[in-house]
């Protein structure tokens, strides 16, 4: 017989609030064609991307999450020091160690919370959503602050004509706390690494080390054609898993969030999963461009804000990325 006492937490998880973070600067495509050949209307037609928004020495990985963290503590009603954990994924935090979720704790003024980083690029936000949630229900935490940031500005080749458009920066966040009633559905997740080179960095930090001052910084590059039909297929079959494992039918869906990559796949997983017409779609690729791991929350923010969508609305969210990993998950917006 066990003599390990039962972990005791919350009966369910829900998300309590969410905050986003757009750096200043606004980069409309003009910028881009400086250095790549191509025009607006290619830009536009192929990934819906109008402007982006890139960070200052200032707005770092750091900083922005800062910013968010704060508009969802505020959101939540809750304090600082009463986070529990701090859970952050990032591709563009530089540092290896020590992991940039203590900083951000710190900063906030968290106390001494669990802190710690992940990465699995575009799907980020749903790992690190799901790992809230076992937290909570386990008992090892009553708040837990999930962030997504990304500075990919500093990971994008600027002539690079398929890629130098997609990206860019920013950070959102949301806590995740006790509920009476399921607010945060199973989450069907997993990945696929036979086809990790599909997206990529182009190469290690050792190789940019060794190759000398005349090396270029590595970048983030991917095969357009090759992700376009993997997100479009098989991360619609995900969506539906999602839906039919949180046994919510397509007709009492409120909102659909996929991770904002290009508006052609939104488009077409919006069709594939034969939405209702009265379902709200975040299309905040638009105005924000690809932010990876921030581009769920950061929509969430701004349907919310804009108030295209509400509290208590039931919410489909999907990532997926490189990896190639995805995550998917239904959760009642706060």
């Amino acid at each position: 017989m066990s003599k390990i006492k039962p972990s005791q937490g919350a009966p369910y998880a829900r998300i309590m609030g969410v905050g986003g973070y757009r750096p200043t600067r606004v980069v409309p495509n003009e910028v881009i064609l400086e250095t790549i050949d191509s025009s607006d209307e290619w830009i536009r037609s192929r990934s819906g991307i109008v402007t982006r928004h890139w960070a200052s020495e200032e707005e770092t990985v750091a900083a922005m999450s800062v910013e968010a963290a704060g508009k969802a503590l505020a959101d939540a009603g809750i304090t600082a020091e009463q986070v529990d954990g701090v859970i952050v994924s990032t591709v563009s935090h530089f540092k290896q160690t020590p992991a940039v979720a203590t900083e951000i704790a710190d900063k906030i003024g968290a106390g001494r919370p669990a802190a710690f980083d992940i990465s699995a690029g575009c799907a980020g936000f749903g790992y690190g959503l799901t790992l809230a949630k076992g937290m909570v229900v386990e008992g090892s935490a009553n708040y837990v602050l999930v962030i997504g940031v990304e500075r990919l500005s500093d990971l994008t080749d600027l002539e690079d004509r398929a890629t130098a458009f997609l990206f860019g920066d920013g950070a959102g966040a949301v806590v995740v706390g006790p509920a009476r009633e399921p607010a945060i559905g199973p989450t069907v997740w997993g990945s696929e690494g036979d086809k990790s080179e599909t997206i990529k960095q182009t190469v290690p930090w050792s190789d940019y080390r060794n190759a000398g001052e005349v090396a270029k910084f590595p970048a983030i590059t991917q095969e357009g054609q090759a992700v376009f039909r993997w997100a479009v297929f098989e991360m619609a079959k995900v969506a539906q898993q999602a839906l039919d494992a949180a046994g919510i039918a397509v007709d009492d869906l409120d909102v659909f969030i996929p991770h904002q990559a290009n508006m052609r796949i939104i488009d077409s997983m919006v069709k594939t999963l034969k939405l209702p017409e009265h379902v709200t779609v975040a299309r905040d690729v638009e105005t924000t461009g690809n932010t990876s791991a921030a581009s769920i929350p950061l929509a969430m923010e701004r349907l919310l804000a804009t108030g295209q969508a509400k509290s208590g609305d039931t919410a489909l969210v999907i990532g997926f990325g490189a990896g190639l990993v995805y995550a998917a998950t239904v959760v009642t917006l706060p």
